[in-house]
């Protein structure tokens, strides 16, 4: 039996689409081999792609329209994703993507929501010390913040990062030092507030 995120993270989207391809027990029709094995990546990766969305939105409704449209167009390109590439950095890919292009549509309200990311507020279940880490994820620029997503939450190679992105190497690797230098310098004792520094883009 498929373990459906709960709490509000896609659920009723998992079941209505459960429901589509014959997923949830005792319902529908038969599913195909290539169905099964989609239900499976589903149910392993929606989590994933939710907080992916998270990372990079720090808006809960957002990150889940992003994770509910990237499960589709991976499912509508399913059997020219499984074999032989990467399905998940696929459906990474996808979700990127789509998040560069609502960003481009609206790009005077992303960068309203950019500016006031910092009071967006962090997950319930987040202790005190993941809070403050959370916050400071929040205010880096948003390629450094992408990559440090994918890098280190979704736990891909430098060279997975680049193929996600579209971007060189030597990009990626330059975000992600920048990135991590910003954090360091934000989280030490006594630092002052990082959007007080100027940007580093």
């Amino acid at each position: 039996m498929i373990g459906w995120p709960k709490g509000g993270i896609g659920e009723t989207f998992c079941q209505g689409l459960g429901v589509l391809l014959g997923l949830v027990p005792g319902v529908g029709a038969p599913v195909s081999v290539d169905d099964l094995e989609f239900r499976e990546f589903f149910a392993s990766q929606f989590s994933q792609l939710y907080w992916l969305g998270l990372l990079l939105t720090g808006d809960p409704g957002q990150a889940e329209e992003l994770a509910q449209d990237s499960m589709v167009r991976t499912y509508n390109r399913w059997a020219r994703v499984r074999k032989p590439t990467d399905p998940a950095l696929y459906a990474r890919r996808v979700l990127v993507n789509r998040h560069r292009s609502l960003a481009r549509r609206a790009l005077v309200e992303a960068r309203h929501l950019v500016a006031v990311r910092p009071s967006a507020p962090a997950p319930a279940d987040l202790g005190e010390d993941a809070i403050v880490v959370w916050a400071a994820v929040a205010r880096l620029p948003v390629r450094q913040r992408l990559v440090l997503a994918l890098r280190y939450h979704e736990d891909l190679t430098e060279v997975q990062v680049a193929r996600v992105l579209g971007l060189p190497l030597g990009t990626v690797k330059t975000l992600a030092r920048r990135g991590l230098a910003r954090l360091r310098a934000e989280l030490a004792p006594g630092a002052p507030r990082a959007d007080r520094v100027e940007e580093q883009r």
